[in-house]
């Protein structure tokens, strides 16, 4: 039986807060982070921080959606959504790839997982913030050009999921079971521009 979630309060030093917790998340990484450096460059007191979250996990995660909704955000305003698909594909695949593959979305996804069990709301906050925004910002997109016959698919969601599969080529699982500690951006080239030849190859009008 799954134990009941602890809570967020918000308050008005809650954005104070987020903000000293990101800025030690993004230098020392979920382990290395302690409560009190947290309060520190907050500016705040343990007890206040602990007012806000009871538990460091849910403190990350709070970060992490706010991080992805902002690098979802970022993707969007950096991709050139009327140009060809070839473009687009490239831009987004980039986008995707350096956030995925990074120390940052790497400690979320590993807490994701970590906590899946006790914390199961986590995982869909996280996913709801950042790839169900992508994944329906390129659905949409899909559809469009294959209104203008750039494209030709049958089903736009499932295309960005391919598509999202096939940026994660090689590199992810590496990753994921330690085999690889980083990846280059060479990497990144390779593998996202083989996944837009690969789609194009699909879906290409």
């Amino acid at each position: 039986m799954n134990a009941p979630s602890p809570k967020i309060r918000k308050g008005r030093k809650f954005d104070q807060v987020l903000e000293g917790a990101r800025a030690v998340f993004m230098a020392d990484g979920f382990e290395g982070a302690s409560v009190d450096e947290i309060a520190r460059v907050a500016a705040v007191s343990k007890a206040t921080l602990y007012s806000y979250f009871p538990d460091k996990r849910l403190l990350f995660m709070e970060v992490a959606n706010a991080e992805c909704s902002r690098q979802s955000q970022e993707a969007l305003d950096n991709i050139e959504m009327g140009a060809p698909p070839r473009a687009v594909l490239g831009q987004a695949g980039r986008q995707f790839l350096r956030f995925i593959t990074s120390t940052f979305g790497q400690q979320i996804f590993r807490i994701c997982v970590a906590e899946s069990d006790r914390f199961p709301e986590l995982g869909q906050r996280f996913y709801n913030s950042g790839p169900a925004v992508m994944r329906a910002e390129m659905a949409a997109y899909f559809e469009e050009a294959d209104a203008r016959g750039e494209l030709r698919i049958d089903d736009y969601v499932l295309a960005a999921d391919q598509f999202g599969e096939l940026c994660k080529a090689d590199v992810w699982a590496r990753l994921i079971f330690g085999v690889s500690k980083s990846v280059s951006a060479e990497e990144i080239d390779r593998v996202v521009d083989g996944a837009v030849e690969t789609f194009m190859a699909r879906y290409g009008a």
